[in-house]
């Protein structure tokens, strides 16, 4: 498989009201552990190898702060900075040795739209293990809310390297290795945070996952059921500051060649909005909460 300029996604920043309350409900309820704290900011981690999957920070209201990934090669964050600035974003801060915990280098930039992203090489990694059952292992992807979804998609790939793997009619879905998608675009009229999707083991899992949320009086917002573009797994929960929080598994694995199919394919029959045909409607709570969340630039 060809090599990506971006190799994976890596980890969110959220700023959250409350951060005591909000490390509570991640490391108690939704399967995380801290990995660090350092000054304000409390770093968490999943079961795999990346030193956190989400970080989190106290902020007046609830934002999302930055999206993280790692680069495959140091010159790539060299080469994402030219091309960005050329593109109409900004240069946050240019590479340089990260002070955050997890160390090595980063790029941090914001794209046309206000998105703050940040470009990791050479950060520490938790020695490889064997994976638990039931809890999160790592950012499966991030799905971002577009006010223009063409022009946003256009960045991802000429600027970033992503390649589209599948279009329906209300989304863009964006590989940077052999998973199907690490960004989602979504159609909707504005830029900001649509859902963070976490890694399962494997459909047990999401479903064990599932009934530990219901156990901590956290209902389930969409699902269970199984996505059509990249045939994933899928269980939806709105946090308790109002983030949506996905459990997936199972995410179609893509090799070159991939053939990429457009919105008269990606079509339900009436009623039926996965491939299972047993999640219920989504509820409206849970798209509000899907168009609430902004980058704390991008106002």
């Amino acid at each position: 498989m060809r090599e990506f300029p971006v190799a994976a996604i890596r980890s969110v920043l959220l700023g959250v009201p409350d951060l005591a309350h909000a490390e509570a409900f991640y490391t108690g309820t939704w399967g995380l552990t801290v990995a660090a704290r350092q000054g304000v900011t409390v770093y968490l981690r999943a079961t795999g190898q990346d030193y956190h999957v989400l970080a989190l920070q106290p902020h007046p209201t609830a934002e999302i702060l930055s999206v993280s990934f790692r680069v495959s090669a140091q010159q790539h964050l060299y080469s994402i900075a030219a091309s960005v600035a050329a593109a109409g974003g900004t240069i946050i801060a240019p590479s340089a040795p990260n002070s955050e915990p997890g160390g090595g280098m980063v790029l941090k930039v914001t794209s046309p739209e206000g998105y703050i992203l940040h470009f990791h090489h050479g950060d520490a990694q938790h020695p490889s293990a064997s994976i638990p059952a039931n809890l999160p292992y790592r950012l499966s992807h991030v799905n971002l809310n577009c006010k223009d979804i063409e022009a946003t998609s256009s960045f991802f790939q000429k600027i970033l390297g992503f390649e589209l793997t599948d279009r329906s009619k209300a989304m863009a879905f964006l590989s940077c290795n052999q998973d199907h998608h690490a960004v989602v675009l979504a159609d909707s009229g504005l830029d900001g945070l649509n859902h963070v999707a976490f890694m399962m083991p494997d459909l047990e899992s999401v479903m064990r996952g599932s009934g530990r949320m219901i156990d901590h009086g956290h209902s389930i917002g969409w699902g269970v059921g199984r996505h059509g573009p990249g045939d994933n797994v899928f269980a939806y929960f709105v946090d308790p500051f109002g983030f949506v929080i996905e459990y997936t598994a199972e995410v179609m694995q893509i090799a070159d060649g991939y053939q990429p199919h457009g919105p008269d394919y990606w079509v339900w029959p009436p009623g039926r909005s996965d491939h299972w045909g047993i999640a219920p409607p989504k509820p409206a709570y849970v798209k509000d909460a899907q168009l609430a969340i902004r980058f704390a630039s991008a106002k």
